[in-house]
């Protein structure tokens, strides 16, 4: 497996990658939760970050690997020891990937997940649709935006379009404000701190084309069973969804209407088993209409979508 390759390394480096391969085969724990992930992947990642070249997993697969030194194979066995007991490669390397933009990645916030991008790809182009019938830039907002990885990669989809992004934790909103910086996007992305919708006001009101969330949705009561690798390393404040795991999804169904213009969108990631009781929600709510899911790959409802009234 991509022997040819790695045959670039020499005839001390190739041993040393392969030594480190097998070690992270037999050692390594991956979630499913994060599918660009592969003893093979990780390794490159880290074998790039120990030579003093951090990148997100998808980029180290395209990137040239070269000989480490005595000094960086150390630091290499350091990070792959630190990855064996839990610690996630995003927070190591500092980089994720997300609907193709290379993001930092720190414990401030969530990391991106590749199960996000379904309703990223769908909110683009509606986005997108609004954008070319709209004589007017198009307004999307983000709550809980976290590292702004779905703000940042609307307004990369969509150049017309004006987004805002919101978070109730300032750390987060402070990787963000990096993203936004390294991708250029300071014109159209403006970022807040607040409590859901709270900083979007009367300026807002029946003016928002897009509202979406990637919001918290797991049960108070799981999070004890989750992962160390998430619970113990990720934001709990990006996970805990209250009781029953549906407050903030919830919420985002009650106060989301004043913000809609008529025609406009909501649209939120939701939790296994959690779309149907949504989508019953939201057909039963006199501000919305048209009523969208979005399923991955098992035919599981990962995101809802619905349509503001005229």
């Amino acid at each position: 497996m991509h022997d040819t390759e790695l045959q670039a390394l020499g005839n001390e480096g190739l041993p040393a990658f392969q030594q480190r391969l097998a070690r992270l085969t037999t050692a390594l724990d991956i979630l499913p939760d994060k599918p660009e992930e592969t003893p093979y992947s990780a390794l490159r990642a880290l074998w790039l970050l120990a030579g003093g070249t951090p990148l997100s997993i998808h980029a180290a697969m395209d990137t040239a690997l070269q000989p480490l030194s005595t000094a960086q194979l150390a630091t290499l066995d350091a990070l792959i020891a630190r990855r064996i007991a839990g610690e996630p490669i995003a927070y190591l390397t500092g980089r994720q990937r997300f609907m193709g933009l290379e993001l930092l990645a720190s414990p401030e916030a969530l990391i991106p997940r590749a199960e996000s991008e379904l309703l990223g790809t769908v909110a683009a182009q509606k986005l997108r649709a609004m954008a070319a019938d709209a004589a007017a830039a198009p307004i999307a907002i983000d709550v809980c935006c976290g590292s702004g990885n779905l703000a940042l990669a609307l307004a990369h989809a969509v150049p017309q379009a004006q987004v805002h992004g919101a978070d109730i934790s300032e750390a987060a909103i402070a990787l963000a404000r990096d993203n936004t910086r390294q991708l250029g996007l300071e014109q159209r992305v403006t970022l807040h701190t607040g409590d859901l919708l709270a900083p979007f006001g009367a300026a807002f009101a029946r003016k928002v084309d897009l509202l979406v969330s990637l919001p918290p949705y797991i049960s108070t009561a799981k999070m004890d069973t989750m992962p160390h690798e998430i619970v113990g390393h990720e934001p709990h404040l990006a996970f805990d969804g209250g009781p029953f795991g549906v407050r903030i999804l919830m919420r985002l169904i009650r106060e989301a209407p004043p913000l809609l213009r008529p025609g406009g969108w909501l649209g939120m990631e939701v939790g296994l088993g959690q779309g149907p009781a949504m989508v019953q929600l939201l057909e039963k709510h006199s501000a919305y209409g048209r009523v969208e899911t979005v399923c991955d790959a098992d035919g599981a409802v990962r995101a809802v979508l619905a349509q503001a009234v005229a």
